[in-house]
């Protein structure tokens, strides 16, 4: 009986080992106040890591991730508004680092092409049924036709 036992528990064992575990990143950081914890989280949650391709600062597990949620922090520390932070890590890593892209030339399609492509699709909407024929509901038959109805119906009884 022991033996089933640990039989089982070996067995289970190894089932459990096969499930993914995910952590997120565990930063102790003080803060001041809990605006200044606010505005942090709110940062890195808007920022985007560099290394991870669709992961923002506060997700990501990445060592460039935690260097730049260092950064944000001490910056916080050093008494810099967000858009002074904004704007050093888009110096510092371009606009990919943004969520949200400033509309600038550069991010015009990104911002506007969504809408213009909407509209080109209700225009072309438009114009197709405006040049769909109208359906005649009624149309007058000539005197052959309805002769012809006539023998049609007559056929049938």
């Amino acid at each position: 009986m022991l033996h089933k036992v640990i039989v089982l528990a070996l067995f289970s064992l190894l089932f459990i080992s096969n499930v993914p575990v995910y952590a997120s990143p565990v930063d102790t950081y003080e803060f001041q106040n809990e605006v200044t914890k606010t505005r942090f989280n709110a940062l890195t949650k808007e920022l985007r890591c560099p290394k991870c391709q669709n992961q923002n600062l506060a997700d990501s597990n990445s060592p460039i991730a935690a260097d730049l949620r260092r950064e944000v922090y001490e910056l916080l520390q050093q008494g810099k508004a967000d858009i002074e932070i904004v704007d050093f890590m888009v110096k510092r890593y371009g606009d990919f680092v943004l969520y949200r892209p400033r509309v600038s030339s550069l991010t015009y399609v990104l911002w506007f092409g969504p809408a213009l492509l909407l509209l080109f699709g209700v225009i072309i909407v438009i114009v197709i049924l405006r040049k769909k024929p109208a359906v005649q509901s009624e149309q007058a038959l000539s005197a052959e036709q309805k002769n012809q109805l006539n023998n049609i119906l007559k056929d049938k009884e």
